[in-house]
């Protein structure tokens, strides 16, 4: 039994070296993408992106050529560039996120180039769309600003028949949303049909400019009426077309921070999940069943495109169950926990490195009795020592009495051996529900807290914390002399602070902030229970 805390410090270096393949997971340098011969995407004029069931597969079906261009419409949060083929979204700019912290470039989560494509694709298929035939080029109003303060872009297109389509994209102050509305008017005497779909594409490979994504995962997720939160990796839109069924849902594309969501407003309208593989790219979308546009009458069907920092109030306001792309991993109610308790605290003092110091403190608070419980207990198992000792000599290698032995000796005594492992056990989820705290939540990112440490996202660029926390380590271990009698038990535990400083080295300084104020609280904690102990004659 003198061997539980020794267990206890392997399960959490076992923890800690899963955290650390996490970490080189996610941040390890993406291999170069094989080079292709082939064209690697569909032609922009091309039907070969959209939802293949409801394309017509019969010759002439491309639109006529006509003259594309790019519209810019923007507010305060997003400058957004529109292509007029198709009234695609294929660029997004967030004015308030710096792509590297302190250079006056802006982040852009929507791009087109040559070896990358990230867009966001949306238009109406069926028998009667506008993108039956083709992508549409559509006319494009001035962006103007409506009285309520939104920003208005009206794009329209006339098919050959007479028939009008509008689409009109919608930005409201202060928000990541961007409204699209389709609007058809049907002038002809037979009625209409037509199926809107909204999609995102994004190429599967990393491009070398390094616009790629470092967080835990990057690729499409899908809600549906059976499923609230679903990821569908990369590989699996290559090994197999996703096909779901639903009244209610919404499909979005990850990545570090950042994601892209379309959530239909279709009222009564069934809707199809889909994915599908166009060369390197791959895209989620999401389709409503055929809606009829009446003879001498219009329809108007609506849904909103988020595109922006994975802010949980704003994602919750889109689409219920949109928040869950905040992805906590499997401890989520910690995780949800400590972030709204490091929010509050942030409120207070308007940082996130002391608000963690605080989180830090409030939480080793809660554990103090706890804590006075471990160290009690292992006072007691000193004292016993030298018991156990004899009880080890009297029985020899008989292993099973002496275990019984043990365990009358500690009932004897009012020791419980596994009294020191709680507080141990109780920070395990902690440490890692924290880990994705820091990981998910984009209000840590590229936040700053004191002199070098200008990013608690990341690893401490000069390994100073690490430092200290081996050094915190190594003297927590000295507070309290080992029990241990076996060498090679007794070398690992010294090696123990080296080992889990080299850890530590790679998390995010925030992660290593935590871990150096807790230790350092520790010792103090330490130091006023000992001192109770001797008073005690414990010690």
């Amino acid at each position: 039994m003198e061997s539980q805390r020794s267990l206890l410090f392997f399960a959490f270096l076992a923890v800690s070296y899963w955290l650390f393949t996490l970490w080189q997971n996610d941040h390890a340098p993406k291999p170069a993408p094989t080079a292709v011969t082939q064209q690697s995407s569909v032609p922009t004029d091309s039907a070969g992106d959209l939802p293949r069931a409801d394309v017509p597969q019969t010759p002439g079906t491309t639109a006529p050529a006509a003259k594309a261009e790019l519209v810019t419409l923007a507010n305060d949060e997003l400058e957004l560039t529109v292509d007029t083929r198709g009234g695609d979204i294929v660029g997004a700019q967030l004015k308030h996120y710096a792509k590297v912290q302190g250079q006056a470039e802006r982040l852009s989560l929507f791009t087109r180039r040559s070896d990358f494509d990230y867009i966001a694709m949306s238009g109406l298929t069926g028998t009667d769309g506008s993108d039956s035939k083709g992508r549409p080029v559509y006319q494009a109003s001035a962006p103007k600003k409506l009285a309520n303060g939104d920003q208005q872009l009206v794009l329209t297109y006339q098919a050959n028949n007479g028939v009008t389509y509008k689409k009109i994209l919608t930005l409201a102050p202060g928000k990541y949303v961007v409204n699209t509305k389709f609007d058809v008017t049907n002038p002809t005497d037979k009625p209409l049909s037509v199926q809107f779909f909204g999609q995102i594409k994004r190429t599967m490979h990393e491009p070398d400019s390094g616009f790629a994504s470092h967080g835990t995962y990057t690729g499409p997720v899908y809600s549906t009426d059976d499923e609230s939160y679903e990821k569908y990796k990369f590989d699996d839109v290559k090994d197999h077309n996703l096909s779901k069924e639903t009244n209610h849902g919404w499909v979005a594309m990850l990545q570090h921070y950042f994601v892209s969501a379309w959530a239909p407003k279709l009222n009564d309208t069934k809707l199809d999940v889909y994915s599908m593989q166009s060369g390197d790219d791959a895209i989620i979308g999401i389709k409503s069943k055929p809606i009829a546009v009446p003879a001498k009458g219009n329809v108007t069907l609506n849904a909103d495109l988020f595109v922006g920092p994975k802010d949980q109030d704003a994602l919750a306001a889109v689409a219920p169950k949109l928040e869950k792309t905040v992805d906590y991993g499997f401890l989520w109610f910690i995780s949800e926990f400590l972030f709204w308790l490091l929010k509050l605290l942030h409120g207070v003092v308007h940082n996130w490195g002391f608000a963690i110091i605080l989180l830090t403190l409030i939480v080793r608070g809660a554990m103090f009795p706890l804590t006075k419980a471990q160290f009690t207990s292992m006072a007691k198992m000193r004292m016993l020592q030298p018991k156990m000792a004899a009880l080890k000599e009297r029985y020899g290698d008989d292993r099973q009495r002496q275990s019984q032995a043990m365990m009358k000796l500690y009932k004897e005594e009012g020791v419980n051996p596994l009294g020191g492992c709680f507080p141990i056990l109780l920070q395990m989820p902690i440490f890692m529900a924290l880990y994705y705290v820091l990981q998910e939540s984009v209000e840590l990112r590229q936040a700053p807290f004191m002199l070098w440490i200008h990013d608690l996202s990341a690893r401490d660029p000069f390994f100073v914390l690490p430092v200290l926390f081996a050094g915190a380590m190594w003297f927590s271990q000295k507070l309290n002399p080992s029990t241990m009698t076996d060498p090679m038990q007794q070398k690992v535990m010294q090696l123990m602070p080296l080992f889990m400083g080299v850890f530590f080295a790679f998390f995010p300084s925030g992660l290593v902030l935590y871990y150096v104020v807790s230790t350092l609280m520790s010792i103090g904690q330490q130091l006023i229970i000992y001192k109770g102990l001797e008073k005690k004659g414990l010690r």
